[in-house]
């Protein structure tokens, strides 16, 4: 049978997790991880693979893996999953999430107490039997219990935005204490993933000073739990819910310290491959030689000031943060000094923007001057068409009407020496034959349209491509909006085979949106290398409804640089007349 690539990763990471339940070999285990992400990133369709029997020719899939992908496309089975499934209750599998409690202690409280719901667990840490297990104690069987309770009132992650917010003010607090000699935030949210688990903060400082800065730390307003205080590292439960780790290294320790906590744990495995393939060892002390019986030499350290010098001691020029996944940055970056990504700085415009005419919060006016007080050039209107009724959609006498507001502004705004132009668009339903929502007199009349999908998310595979593939053909889509339509957290995207679609895409000169909502950030950035390999082009829009959500863009350009995306293939770095002369080339 036909199989995704989505769908397989799915499964091997499901094999990745009963493993560590069912205590199995570790690093047998990690390999399964290790596939899931390789075939969830990969640029092309898994199915080829299997037909031409190449699958040891992707990295990271050796032959037994391989048969057991084979075996699912074959049988819709994998004997290892089934076996695991039948080892461990599916109740189990949700303990993982909660925080402090590992796969060694899960095993052991449901091996030992015949347990395997959230309920049994919460009711097994209130009445002493998992105090009474050898190595847990009521004061984790307490930990236990109160991290259940905010895991149900919490989701175990949370939204980049989200997590930018509270970090702030900790950041700005932590790094005003006396002693703290470097700063920085690291894990997931230096990396700019899309959503976080834990916070991670890491600070270089003296031993005399790290006491204070703990006692600091753990004595914000912002906290409302402790969760562990140490002599390197503290956590604390923050009132948003959120875990945050604070862990202070002696400053001469912090650039390889900050390298191994920025992670991800993929990218420091090929680095640690890398220092001892050179016969060097990386971990999160510093950069040492090795003895000659192949062991760490703490006595032989190679000096670094910065993260830069660890890279180009392992043959490689410095990898920003984003691209830290292990998806091709490690090849680029031994050939190249640098990858030049696109920055908040390059944004010359605002594309895709609501206003009071469907379901925005302001005018177009209101829109206008916000754009222009942060530095923008143009303001790419984009209300709702009329299908989207439940969103104000427009009439094609409301469009006129509008069109005609636009032309007033920006004359009000020339005669006014004010160099601001607002384009005429609309963000153009896609029906579900994949025609766009007005007819061809209508749409050619608009400066551009964005088409979206906002209903049918659940179509089968089939209709669904063939409904994008009909809206990109069509020739006055210049810009596909929200391709998934998922809602982070909350909902997941339509089944798409999305390289398809950035191939067609970029074939046609259309642009695929990085959609800056926090909620949404999709074009998701994992299939940036099929982008870059094919050139398609993308915008990093706001889908702005209010004046604060113009402010979304910086979201949308940590997930383009994550992406691989430079300048030169975001269309809003382009100037307004530029951009003008782009719309009307489709």
């Amino acid at each position: 049978m036909s199989v995704t690539n989505s769908e397989i990763a799915e499964k091997l990471r499901e094999i990745y997790q009963l493993m560590q339940l069912a205590g199995e070999n570790r690093f047998r285990a990690i390999a399964f991880d290790r596939a899931a992400q390789t075939i969830e990133s990969l640029n092309e369709d898994i199915n080829t693979y299997i037909e031409n029997d190449t699958l040891t020719d992707i990295k990271g899939i050796g032959n037994s893996i391989a048969e057991d992908i084979k075996s699912y496309a074959g049988t819709g089975k994998i004997e290892v999953l089934s076996a695991l499934r039948k080892r461990i209750p599916e109740g189990v599998i949700e303990w993982l999430n909660i925080s402090g409690l590992g796969p060694k202690n899960i095993a052991k409280i449901h091996k030992e107490l015949g347990i395997s719901t959230l309920q049994e667990l919460k009711e097994a840490c209130s009445d002493g039997r998992v105090a009474s297990l050898d190595g847990l104690g009521e004061k984790s069987a307490q930990k236990i219990l109160k991290s259940i309770e905010w895991m149900e009132q919490f989701d175990e992650r949370c939204r980049l935005d989200e997590a930018t917010e509270i970090a702030r003010p900790l950041f700005d607090f932590l790094q005003g204490l006396d002693g703290v000699e470097h700063i920085e935030v690291a894990g997931s949210l230096r990396r700019s993933k899309e959503t976080i688990g834990d916070i991670d903060f890491l600070i270089g400082a003296n031993e005399q000073h790290i006491k204070a800065i703990f006692d600091a730390f753990v004595s914000h307003d912002l906290v409302v739990d402790i969760l562990g205080r140490g002599d390197t590292k503290s956590s604390i439960r923050t009132k948003e819910g959120r875990q945050v780790d604070l862990r202070i290294v002696k400053p001469e320790q912090f650039p390889a310290a900050l390298m191994y906590f920025t992670g991800s744990k993929e990218h420091n495995v090929v680095m640690r491959q890398r220092a001892r393939e050179r016969g060097l060892s990386l971990n999160e002390y510093g950069l040492f030689k090795l003895n000659e019986e192949g062991n760490t030499n703490f006595e032989e350290p190679i000096d670094y000031s910065e993260e830069k010098d660890i890279y180009n001691s392992l043959d490689l020029h410095f990898i920003a943060p984003e691209l830290r996944e292990d998806r091709g940055e490690f090849e680029f970056f031994e050939k190249h000094e640098e990858m030049p990504l696109v920055t908040d700085d390059d944004i010359k415009g605002v594309i895709h923007a609501h206003s009071t005419w469907s379901d925005g919060k302001f005018s177009i006016k209101e829109m206008a001057e916000a754009s222009m007080e942060r530095g923008y050039e143009y303001l790419g209107l984009t209300d709702h068409s009329r299908t989207a009724a439940y969103a104000g959609g427009l009439t094609v006498d409301q469009i006129k009407e509008q069109w005609e507001e636009v032309d007033r502004l920006n004359e009000e705004f020339a005669g006014n020496g004010i160099n601001f132009k607002i384009f005429k668009g609309i963000e153009s339903d896609i029906l579900s034959d994949g025609s766009l929502d007005y007819d061809d007199d209508i749409l050619e009349q608009f400066d551009f349209v964005i088409a979206s999908v906002h209903n049918g998310l659940d179509m089968s595979r089939n209709k669904m491509m063939e409904r994008f593939r009909n809206a990109i053909k069509n020739p006055h889509t210049r810009i596909v909006g929200h391709p998934t339509g998922r809602l982070l957290l909350k909902r997941d995207g339509s089944d798409l085979d999305m390289n398809e679609l950035i191939e067609l895409a970029a074939e046609h000169n259309t642009a695929i949106e990085i959609n800056a909502n926090p909620w949404r950030l999709d074009l998701d950035w994992r299939h940036g290398n099929k982008a870059a390999e094919v050139g398609l082009m993308s915008s990093i829009n706001p889908d702005a409804h209010s004046i604060e959500g113009i402010d979304h863009i910086s979201y949308g350009v940590k997930i383009a640089r994550k992406g691989k995306f430079e300048k030169e293939r975001i269309l809003n770095t382009k100037s307004a007349d530029e951009i003008a002369d782009w719309f009307k080339t489709g």
